[in-house]
């Protein structure tokens, strides 16, 4: 039997599969996805933004994209990297759920538990969990259930608990209504330059593989679309929505309040 290589999802470069050392860093702003490239389409330009901010942020891919009609593995750890330089971003990990297969289990759960606590994010980005494809509904509630549950002391694991202050979820293919929307105006083309680093998935007309809903050129013109259009929602250029579960306090309301839309 041919022996599976394991890739480093952050480097694309191939890993020693019984290397169990793990990065440890804290990481600000973690964002979640069910393959290789959902967070980049989500909330790509945010993260620039907030990494550029001074934030650290990471990116957590749940599957390899294995069932993917474009690009084998090998190639999609090697555009994920690239893509994860673009953006900025401190950590980029693969937790190797199946494709497919994004069930809510124990053993999925623990996996996010783990890299959570390793991580302590602040906030969480996920998909927003009602959505076109089944994989982003059960990454959103996965990450929505770990995140909860990372905080309980009695859920033994590697690291201490650990609860997100927040979990944010941005939009895949459905809409929302949004909480707020992050001006991006600035950071717009880097985000399609990240996404333009995924070959084998967006359009290409170069590339052999058969035509997908992702990688049609109007689907990448519909990507612009929707910024523009969550852009002029909220009196910018260019916006990403996103949506919380929960009021918001704000202490002092005159910095968000005092940029006309008119």
């Amino acid at each position: 039997m041919k022996r599976r290589i394991i890739f480093d999802p952050f480097k694309g470069q191939p890993i020693n599969p019984m290397d169990s050392q793990m990065n440890q860093k804290k990481i600000d702003i973690m964002a979640f996805g069910a393959h290789p490239d959902d967070v980049e389409l989500g909330c790509g330009a945010t993260l620039y933004k907030l990494a550029k901010q001074g934030y650290t942020t990471g990116i957590v891919d749940l599957t390899e994209g294995e069932l993917g009609s474009r690009g084998a593995v090998e190639e999609r750890y090697k555009e994920s990297a690239k893509s994860a330089k673009i953006l900025k971003i401190s950590l980029r990990e693969n937790l190797r759920i199946p494709d497919g297969n994004i069930e809510l289990t124990k053993e999925n759960q623990h996996k996010v538990i783990e890299i959570i606590r390793r991580t302590t994010p602040t906030i969480v980005f996920a998909p927003y969990p009602n959505d076109r494809h089944p994989d982003h509904i059960y990454s959103g509630k996965l990450v929505t259930e770990a995140a909860f549950y990372s905080g309980l002391p009695k859920i033994v694991s590697n690291f201490p608990k650990h609860r997100p202050h927040r979990i944010v979820y941005y939009a895949t293919t459905y809409e929302f209504e949004p909480t707020f929307i992050v001006d991006v105006s600035a950071q717009f083309e880097i985000k399609l330059k990240a996404l333009q680093a995924y070959r084998s998935q967006f359009y290409n007309p170069s590339w052999p593989g058969e035509d997908t809903f992702v990688s049609s050129q109007w689907f990448m013109e519909a990507v612009e679309f929707k910024a523009r259009h969550y852009g002029w929602k909220a009196g910018v250029k260019y916006g990403e929505p996103f949506l919380i579960r929960e009021l918001l306090a704000l202490d002092d309301i005159v910095p968000i309040l005092k940029k006309s839309i008119m």
